[in-house]
């Protein structure tokens, strides 16, 4: 029997879905009764998939999805179903993929066209209600799509198999495992680095996101091959993002991308996750440089997310770009704002920052940080002064919106990062924030212990993905190198093991969906990146983190052979396999640093002032309880205090003072 001919997002808890509630359009959440409707009355599926902070998604729904004329079109000819893309990653994974099969280019909103089966057969992203931007009017689009399918279904449906195939092919099927080699990431970083921009960093042109798998293998390369000129990109690019106006100088935080070269005018929304990897990569640079820049910024981004991203003891999404319905109107300045707000201080604020735009933005400037030399020690605290003035005022402004989903995935990821900015900044009230934050998502667990993916007050979704596996159990194993608490130890242990129970292959593979998933055209493996390292990529350096953490060569093994399946399909693919790639060279040559001994601090001290992705670090009071995690015939018992600092199943002499320990960890090129 049909659902009824009305929107039915009301009954839905994501924020982005409930935006649509009201529209016209007799939209549909995603499920078995939306699916079997589109059988039922044998009409093409319209899918819209996007995110509550997404700026084109808003604009899409002003001019079409709002709009009277647009809907009676919708409704007439299709089932129409919405998904949040953050909730279904999965679903906007094989649908993104379709797409590209097309030869079209991905983005958000993204349009499909679907069979009554769910086989996509033509797609794209946003389209303006009237031909406008170079792109048809989205009334003629579905008028020429139902006549289309009135006249050449059969064709259509034929073509709909082959493409849905293709895409099972690229997403879902095992392949010949390719063996680990330690010149892959070399390889990798090194077909990369023609693709940067000297001048900003980042890959070179329009619009510029921050591509942190391809920044992380950048990084790696540098500290696995010594390569300068890849942690020169790295470094380049990070301070260029830092500086620019992507990053939110008055309140902390990095938006999602620029839309120029430079890195100056963003789309203005906020993101839970590209805050977690910016917090990663900029305790790299300070540790590298020493420069106060990185330092500032991780400052200011962890009192962003602490202050305007917490829920409970847990994080939220996203916020949005757009207030008072306008993109970026609560983060943009004129110069006679700032001037009126800071008075006779305006001119010596305006020294070290600016106000920029580019050449297709038409709103109000963007502030920025000049080229100028760091400010000293006091002018520093001078600054700092009139940016909390700042963002005094501009809190009398309205603010975006934000999306409170509790995603797992994400908020393992900021876990992650606030342990270990919170080790190398000794700063124990930032680790606290990530033990609750840990302990909040755990307690969201059902009564069979499984994970959820998301949580939006009382109502949880189950079930996880192995992305939200693999971001916990990295989180756990961070959070036991912060804290040395047995009892993140034995969750990460709990966690793999549900992983490879729900989301195994039975070859070391995994795929992103659990076991007996049944509401899509294809169960997923999730080996491409976006805008974080892909599901794949995360479980293999879980697996390889937890294996070090353990001891347990058969473990490690397994996240070998992971990493080679993963490797093997990674090899058909032309985009997307940095995280894979630079998952499997962790893979390949594990790092363990081992401190023994009961006078330890100042080794504790030089371990966290070094992090390396590459390096799990561990601490033992107790020589007996260190052995376990030591290559046979080593004896930690040797000496009072020592470090151990061992690559698989290769030790170097143990090291009895911490300077030595620093010059250990400071070597570059092994």
């Amino acid at each position: 029997m049909p659902l009824p001919q009305e929107n039915l997002l009301n009954q839905t808890a994501s924020p982005y879905l409930r935006q649509h509630a009201d529209n016209p359009v007799h939209w549909r959440p995603w499920s078995a009764d939306a699916l079997a409707e589109a059988q039922e009355l044998d009409r093409p599926i319209l899918l819209s998939v996007g995110y509550s902070a997404c700026h084109w998604c808003h604009v899409m729904a002003h001019q079409c999805f709002e709009d009277e004329a647009v809907a009676a079109v919708m409704n007439r000819l299709f089932v129409n179903i919405k998904v949040d893309r953050e909730e279904r990653p999965d679903i906007d994974q094989i649908y993104m993929a379709s797409l590209a099969a097309m030869g079209e280019q991905g983005g958000w909103p993204l349009t499909m066209f679907l069979t009554p089966e769910a086989r996509p057969f033509w797609g794209g992203t946003y389209f303006p209600k009237q031909a406008q931007y170079g792109r048809p009017g989205f009334i003629d689009v579905m008028n020429a799509i139902h006549a289309a399918w009135t006249d050449k279904r059969d064709a259509i449906e034929h073509n709909a198999q082959a493409l849905r195939n293709h895409v099972a092919a690229r997403l879902a099927s095992s392949t010949t495992r390719i063996g680990l080699d330690t010149g892959m990431l070399a390889r990798f970083a090194g077909s990369i680095a023609s693709m940067i921009d000297p001048v900003h960093g980042g890959l070179s042109g329009s619009p510029k996101f921050p591509n942190v798998p391809f920044m992380n293998a950048l990084w790696l390369n540098w500290l696995e091959n010594g390569e300068e000129a890849h942690r020169d990109a790295f470094l380049n690019g990070l301070a260029r993002m830092l500086d620019g106006g992507i990053y939110d100088h008055v309140g902390g935080g990095l938006c999602r991308y620029s839309t120029d070269a430079e890195w100056m005018v963003p789309h203005f929304e906020k993101m839970l996750y590209d805050n977690a990897l910016l917090l990663r990569t900029a305790c790299w640079a300070h540790s590298e440089t020493g420069l106060a820049k990185y330092k500032r910024r991780i400052e200011q981004t962890v009192e962003w997310v602490l202050r305007e991203m917490s829920i409970g003891n847990a994080f939220a999404s996203s916020l949005d770009a757009d207030s008072d319905g306008e993109e970026g109107k609560f983060y943009v300045w004129t110069r006679s704002e700032i001037e009126s707000v800071l008075g006779a201080d305006a001119e010596f604020f305006l020294h070290h920052y600016d106000l920029g735009t580019s050449e297709h933005w038409d709103g109000s400037p963007v502030l920025y940080r000049k080229g100028t030399a760091e400010p000293d020690a006091e002018d520093r605290v001078r600054l700092d002064g009139m940016v909390e003035t700042l963002r005094a005022s501009r809190e009398t402004r309205v603010r975006p919106g934000r999306d409170d989903k509790i995603l797992t995935d994400w908020n393992g990821l900021m876990i992650r990062a606030l342990a270990e900015a919170g080790r190398l900044l000794q700063r124990r009230d930032w680790i606290l924030a990530a033990e609750r934050a840990f302990d909040a998502i755990l307690a969201s667990r059902s009564k069979d212990g499984l994970l959820p993916h998301s949580v939006l007050g009382e109502t949880k979704q189950f079930p996880a993905l192995s992305s939200d596996y693999a971001a916990m159990i990295n989180a756990a194993i961070s959070l036991f190198e912060a804290t040395g608490k047995s009892s993140y130890r034995d969750e990460a242990r709990d966690l793999d093991q549900i992983l490879d129970t729900h989301y195994g292959d039975g070859a070391q593979g995994h795929y992103m969906t659990i076991e007996g998933s049944g509401d899509t055209i294809m169960r997923i493996r999730g080996d491409s990146d976006d805008a974080v390292p892909s599901a794949t990529s995360q479980v293999i350096e879980a697996k390889t983190r937890l294996s070090s953490l353990m001891g347990e060569i058969g473990m490690h093994e397994a996240a070998i052979g992971a990493a080679e399946q993963a490797l093997g399909r990674s090899a058909q693919h032309s985009y997307g396999q940095a995280g894979v790639i630079g998952a499997a060279a962790l893979a390949a040559d594990p790092h363990k640093l081992v401190v023994v001994g009961n006078d330890v601090d100042d080794f504790v001290s030089t371990m966290n002032r070094f992090p390396d992705p590459r390096r799990i670090d561990l601490v033992y009071r107790d020589a007996d309880a260190a052995r376990t995690n030591l290559p046979e015939g080593i004896d930690p018992g040797r000496h009072p205090a020592a470090a151990y600092y061992c690559r698989g199943q290769t030790c170097l002499p143990p090291v009895t003072d911490a300077a030595g320990l620093a010059q250990v960890l400071a070597r570059r090129g092994g």
